[in-house]
């Protein structure tokens, strides 16, 4: 399968870019609103997976030609971006193209970070009202913390949770997500439960903020 990363030179980017190319034989492009940046990128991510001993290509492109070329486009953008990167990549999104989204509205001050929601109610729905008829959208990825993600040598071991409307596209990106090694995928319902999935995001980071051996922590369900 063919897999864009839009804001692939991004931490999470990099890290679902790094992971998938690893782990998985599926086909990886990083998009970018600057196409030199984003070739820039892979060049790098190449030469980290060429030291843990597995060659691959992976090829950068602006984000709309990246779109224009996948299977599943991953939103790897901050939440103020996300509305605009889907309204310009829409016409390149073929009906059927899987639109994944993992950001989260988060605001901060001196005590830490703090949900904060569009008036979509989530960032994953903003990304649904935008998106092109035909082209469904699914939640993934919110949770993961993006160093540990992008660090070949440390194992995962940690959990992502899935908001969805369409079964079969829920079922194309947990496959995805289950060809990286030591993330178990869950589904946590349809995008209405987006809002609960997303808070979860700055309670982590505020939890590593306090707590130091807890730097990069996830989450498992047990």
């Amino acid at each position: 399968m063919r897999i864009a990363i839009l804001g692939g030179t991004g931490d999470i980017g990099q890290g679902l870019a790094l992971r998938w190319a690893y782990d998985t034989d599926h086909e990886v492009l990083i998009g970018s609103r600057d196409p030199e940046r984003a070739r820039t990128a892979t060049e790098e991510y190449e030469t980290e997976l060429d030291s843990h001993g597995v060659e691959r290509k992976i090829n950068g492109f602006a984000n709309e030609m990246a779109a224009d070329r996948a299977d599943v486009v991953v939103l790897a953008v901050p939440p103020y971006h996300v509305g605009d990167t889907v309204e310009s990549v829409a016409g390149k999104l073929d009906e059927g193209t899987v639109l994944v989204t993992p950001a989260v509205g988060m605001n901060g001050d001196d005590d830490g970070l703090h949900y904060h929601p569009p008036k979509a109610g989530s960032v994953t729905e903003l990304v649904a009202d935008r998106a092109p008829d035909g082209v469904p959208v699914v939640g993934a990825f919110h949770n993961l913390a993006a160093d540990r993600l992008a660090n070949l040598d440390l194992e995962l071991e940690v959990d992502t949770l899935l908001v969805g409307d369409d079964e079969d596209p829920k079922e194309t990106v947990r496959l995805l997500a289950d060809g990286i090694e030591g993330l178990r995928v869950l589904d946590a319902g349809p995008l209405a439960n987006a809002a609960e999935v997303e808070s979860v995001t700055p309670l982590l980071i505020n939890i590593a903020r306090y707590n130091g051996d807890l730097h990069d922590v996830g989450i498992e369900f047990h």
